[in-house]
């Protein structure tokens, strides 16, 4: 057989060899999201629903009582779990010349404060990397795959990635709000009239950010100096920043449905994450018992 005719037949047989690989991996990476997602609704036991008070908000910062009455209904049931879509790019290290785009599905829930964030990275014309990150247990973890099927990098359960992980928990909490409230272990302390701080301390770990708001009770920035950030194989704190707009409801939550993260490192600002909600659905926490919190 001539050369020039096996070539076309050596391509397809590395193409279909290549194709089946990755059906493969995304095979087993949605096996283990399915499990992660069972794992976690399966930690969240329905024994007491609470339900959002206002009357309980009166000893809280006037900026977060604003918040609060303007994104969530008096009355309601808090959020069990939240489930979003969102799209967006990343700029994977601060020398980076360009953005990769990527697509992400996130849950979060509240009653054993974990998230799961899943998303399919583009860094070249026909390839990508599956990213997963996750904090379940108070163990904070972290996974890249290329193409779905081969693993080429992950972290887990280090002091500092678990800090990492529930500072994430509480900023992106502004996409699940009654996990804000202090019903759900967050204390908040007046700033001035437009920031507020929020504490939380859960699995033996204390944290604080700064949270920011607008003239329309809205949440549109949050900072702190003490998150931890992986940078090459250590992990340092630099000042963490991130920026919320474009409101919109979705099950009569209302949330920020565009935001940008980033770090202030010591040669400039890194943008590193900007994107977008597509979708946002809610899961509500329904029971027989019921029960009112009053902060005061």
């Amino acid at each position: 057989m001539p050369l020039w005719f096996k070539a076309p037949l050596v391509l397809s047989v590395f193409a279909i060899v290549f194709l089946a690989i990755v059906f493969v991996g995304e095979y087993q990476r949605q096996l283990e999201r399915d499990g992660l997602i069972e794992l976690l609704s399966r930690k969240s036991p329905l024994e007491k629903v609470l339900k959002v008070d206002y009357e309980s908000l009166k000893n809280l910062p006037t900026p977060v009582q604003n918040y609060f009455r303007n994104v969530l209904t008096n009355g309601q049931p808090f959020i069990k779990a939240s489930w979003l879509e969102q799209t967006g790019e990343l700029k994977i290290s601060p020398n980076s010349a360009g953005w990769s785009t990527f697509t992400a599905s996130q849950i979060m829930f509240q009653d054993t404060v974990s998230f799961l964030w899943d998303a399919k990275i583009d860094i070249a014309p026909l390839l990508y990397v599956r990213v997963r990150d996750s904090l379940i247990d108070g163990i904070g973890a972290g996974n890249i795959y290329l193409m779905s099927a081969l693993s080429i990098g992950s972290d887990e359960d280090k002091p500092e990635l678990n800090s990492a992980a529930l500072y994430r928990y509480l900023a992106e909490a502004v996409w699940h709000p009654t996990a804000l409230l202090p019903q759900s272990g967050v204390v908040w302390k007046s700033v001035d009239e437009n920031k507020a701080i929020a504490n939380l301390t859960k699995f033996n770990i204390s944290i604080s950010l700064e949270f920011t708001l607008n003239n329309h009770d809205e949440i549109i920035g949050i900072y702190t100096k003490d998150r931890y950030g992986k940078f090459g194989d250590k992990y340092i704190k630099y000042p963490w920043e991130g920026r919320f707009s474009d409101y919109k409801e979705f099950d009569g939550i209302k949330i920020p449905t565009r935001g940008k993260v980033g770090w202030h490192l010591p040669d400039g600002w890194w943008l590193f994450w900007k994107g977008q909600i597509t979708e946002a659905k809610f899961e509500f926490n329904h029971s027989q018992n019921e029960e009112k919190f009053d902060a005061s």
